[in-house]
């Protein structure tokens, strides 16, 4: 085989190594961004850091369809996009927000570190587990999407005994295989699925630019949503073994 031959790209449009390697450099901002959503965090800035994390989301949610799109894959195939893409997901969805709940005096004095690093390695394991979507791009088991259990702990504020049995238990739910929706990915549903993401975003950004001190309708519609992701799967099943 000539070596022409060999460095022919996979099937797909044709892209410059420049604007395949600037692909992977978006997906790697989003580390740096979590950098900055750590400095607010750190001075207690907790709306700004979660500015800062939902700008995160917005890249994670664009650089995906954008390397495929151009197939990165096939210009820079010394680059792992899938690799980079987890590690910048750990420092978003983990790791600073671990820092958030552990620092935000909101658990138990006593249980607040221990948390924060059961968050961490049960996160790490999750990332790292081979079985982590189902066949139909369901998550098994809690997805360590402690960005979005930092916003609800913030938004709801329950005593520190109620947050910190729930962080235990969406700890140990991690590891229970349990399908919980991925709003873009499955497609059972799917324009439902993304309007109800479209309206959770607009009010989770409502809620952020008001501090979190929103009405209780902007809140029981968040809270709804979240229950939607999580519990909507096992409902489903139960609907259909019901009308058999």
């Amino acid at each position: 085989m000539s070596q022409s031959s060999r460095q022919d790209p996979l099937p797909g449009p044709r892209t410059s190594r420049a604007a395949a390697f600037f692909v992977h450099v978006f997906t790697a901002a989003g580390a740096g961004i979590a950098l900055l959503a750590l400095l607010e965090a750190v001075r207690e800035h907790w709306a700004a850091m979660f500015v800062w994390l939902g700008i995160a989301l917005v890249i994670d949610g664009l650089d995906g369809p954008i390397a495929r799109r151009l197939n990165v894959e096939a210009a820079q195939p010394n680059w792992s996009g899938e690799v980079l893409d987890l590690v910048v997901d750990f420092v978003t969805y983990v790791f600073v927000p671990a820092y958030a709940i552990t620092a935000s005096g909101l658990l138990l004095p006593v249980a607040a570190p221990l948390l924060g690093v059961g968050i961490v390695i049960s996160g790490a394991l999750y990332f790292a587990d081979r079985r982590m979507k189902t066949a139909d791009n369901h998550f098994r088991g809690f997805p360590a999407l402690w960005n979005a259990a930092a916003f609800y702990l913030f938004l709801l504020r329950p005593s520190p005994a109620e947050s910190t049995l729930g962080i235990a238990a969406l700890i140990a739910l991690t590891f229970v295989p349990i399908n919980v929706l991925h709003p873009v990915r499955v497609k059972r549903l799917r324009r439902l699925n993304l309007s109800l993401i479209a309206v959770w975003a607009v009010l989770a950004i409502v809620t952020v630019a008001k501090d979190f001190n929103v009405a209780m309708p902007v809140t029981a519609v968040l809270c709804a949503i979240a229950l939607y992701v999580i519990c909507g799967d096992a409902v489903i099943r139960v609907l259909r073994r019901e009308n058999r």
